[in-house]
Formats: structure tokens, sequence, C-alpha cells
């Protein structure tokens, strides 16, 4: 068995409106991707951080994590992205610390939707 490090895991994914469930939905689809990219089981999460742009106020997204995934016990915290003016709007972000055996470059970036366009260099070849 290897040794075991705490790595950090980015994500993002836009929306179309701001509404509850559409975020939770979008929420919900980037966390999967995540936890399937990088072979993760909830007990290997050690904690979740979402920040949203300023125009997405309908709903947390920490609810999806919960309702969703069932990550009752991993520590979740939202909070409001730096509004920087031109940047992209309607924008969810996540970073999930995980406890793995994984190297900083064996780690899966997730970019969804036009949020691609946030870390291009972190995209598949």
């Amino acid at each position: 068995m290897g040794k075991t490090f705490v790595r950090a895991i980015r994500g993002a994914i836009t929306v179309e409106r701001n509404r509850a469930e559409d975020i939770l939905e979008a929420t919900g689809e980037l966390l999967r991707a995540i936890v399937k990219e990088n072979d993760l089981c909830t007990e290997d999460i050690a904690s979740a951080f979402f920040t949203v742009t300023a125009d997405l106020n309908a709903e947390f997204p920490a609810a999806a994590a919960r309702e969703l995934l069932g990550w009752q016990y991993v520590p979740l915290l939202c909070a409001r992205e730096i509004d920087v003016p031109g940047r992209l709007g309607r924008c969810i972000r996540v970073l999930v610390h995980v406890n793995t055996e994984r190297s900083q470059r064996e780690i899966k970036h997730i970019y969804l939707r036009e949020a691609t366009k946030l870390r291009t260099d972190l995209l598949p070849q």
C-alpha cells in the first residue's frame, strides 16, 4: 500500500438559469464526473468548497452533494466567487479535497459546459 496524501480536485460547470433545480442538477453532474474520473468513494472525500458567481443564488451547490450523492458527513462550504467584470457568469466551481495515493499529475480536474474555457490547459488532449 502506497503513501496517502490529501489532494485537491478542481471542477466547474455553468448553468443556463438561476433556478434551484438547475443548480442542483449541474452540481450533481459535476460531482458525479469528479467521482467517476478520479475513482473515488465518499469515504475518500475530506471536504468540498463550492463557489458560485454573483448571478447564482437560488440554491446552495452543497445541497446537491448531500441530497444527490449522500455526502452527509463530508464537510461542505459555499461562498460567492469574486465578481470580476467580463468573466464567465452563471458558474459553479468546486474544490474537493480527497485522501488518495495518486500523484498530483494523476488527479483529473473536471470542467464542463461553458466552464471548459476556464482551464483549457487541464482538458484531456
